[in-house]
């Protein structure tokens, strides 16, 4: 049985500009919906809607479209990155939601994600941990031949899993705590997996989690919803690994 040849959806959008204190939402109504176009396009159909009556665009981040960068991630009645598991806001169709719906669509809310505008926040800090030590400077010199260390099937995946992360802070957003843990715990995996990421590991882990107060970042309360957002579907077990390597 098919679905409905168009649909109309109500958006509940959190509009605030950068220079104002407080926000609030706004209804904005759609019609004559494909199914087939993004929840993205549809923002872009919108925001076409309101430039034409005069009105302020919805402001929010978006680059490649295909579930790569996560920089178009937002909460979508109250998830992040909308109701389907291991998916962006970018791959998101609106054969995902019903008829007459109501969206209510709103940014991250994390200390350490300042709002920019309306849907749209700023993920810098994310970069910051990355500055901190998520990265390997030990001089190796030239390119090492490709088999002088040899890195076994198990933990290759396992170190390819963890590097798939994207950066989207989704984990951020859908914590209770806004920790970043998810996030630091992916990027410290997938280097100390892997032989040239070993030998700074325990400066790496010291200066990345220390970062992660001073930007504000909250405390891993255990309660998982990172990991039940990420897109890219990171085990919440590398917090595990993280913690267990800390206490050491």
């Amino acid at each position: 049985m098919s679905g409905p040849s168009s649909l109309s959806l109500t958006l509940r959008i959190w509009r605030q500009r950068q220079d104002e204190p407080t926000g609030r939402f706004l209804d904005h109504h759609l019609t004559d919906l494909s199914p087939d176009l993004s929840l993205l396009e549809a923002l872009d159909r919108l925001n076409q809607q309101l430039l034409l009556e005069g009105e302020r665009p919805v402001h929010f981040d978006h680059d490649c479209r295909e579930g790569i960068c996560g920089s178009c991630g937002f909460m979508i009645n109250g998830q992040a990155h909308g109701p389907r598991s291991g998916t962006t806001v970018c791959q998101l169709y609106l054969r995902d939601f019903s008829d007459g719906q109501v969206l209510t669509l709103e940014p991250w809310r994390a200390r350490a994600f300042p709002l920019i505008q309306d849907l749209a926040v700023d993920r810098s800090s994310l970069d910051r941990l990355l500055m901190a030590g998520g990265y390997v400077s030990v001089n190796i010199g030239s390119a090492p031949e490709a088999n002088a260390l040899p890195v076994g099937l198990d933990v290759a995946a396992q170190a390819f899993e963890a590097a798939s992360c994207i950066g989207c802070g989704a984990c951020v957003a859908a914590c209770p705590n806004a920790s970043a843990s998810l996030f630091v715990a992916a990027k410290l995996a997938h280097l100390e997996l892997l032989p040239q990421g070993q030998p700074e590991a325990p400066r790496r882990s010291r200066q990345m989690r220390q970062r992660m107060e001073t930007e504000g970042f909250g405390a891993c309360g255990n309660q998982l919803e990172c990991s039940a957002v990420c897109p890219k579907e990171i085990p919440s077990s590398l917090i595990s690994r993280m913690n267990r390597q800390a206490s050491d």
